[in-house]
């Protein structure tokens, strides 16, 4: 079995308030993972999931600050975005485990904050595709691994 390690320490005495989940290598793009996490970092449980919601639905955008090129103006945030529909439903899975170990830990869901969101590059898998002539393309899926810890405030 692998042993797994977090790139967020929680400081000493901080455990009884602190609670973590990660999603393991999952088929999201990485830069809409980044994105996200970016929206997300600083933001309460529940104002997080209603935003991933309105993300899934198409009817509020996440702002590209960093992989931005060629990206279209969206006018609710009035510059370039998108609707990352399929990362923003991972993301909803992941603040869901997080509440259900809030719950078991007996911290108080409407209370938390989201502290720490980080996307990860995992491996990749790389698959060939068959074409004309006898030759073969590479098709590559990466993999994400994405850390969230929040803290009961």
């Amino acid at each position: 079995m692998p042993t797994w390690r977090s790139s967020f320490k929680i400081p000493e005495g901080k455990e009884a308030v602190m609670v973590r989940a990660t999603l393991r290598e999952q088929p999201i793009s990485p830069k809409a993972a980044v994105e996200l996490c970016r929206e997300l970092k600083g933001k309460m449980l529940e104002k997080a999931k209603r935003y991933l919601e309105d993300v899934k639905a198409k009817k509020r955008s996440v702002p590209y600050k960093r992989y931005n090129r060629k990206v279209g103006h969206r006018k609710d945030i009035g510059g370039p975005g998108r609707y990352p529909v399929k990362a923003a439903t991972y993301f909803l899975r992941l603040l869901e485990n997080l509440e259900n170990n809030a719950e078991y830990k007996g911290l108080d869901p409407s209370r938390l904050r989201i502290i720490h969101a980080c996307a990860l590059k995992g491996r990749k898998l790389v698959k060939y595709v068959p074409r004309a002539f006898g030759r073969a393309d590479p098709v590559v899926q990466t993999y994400v691994t994405v850390e969230m810890v929040a803290e009961e405030v």
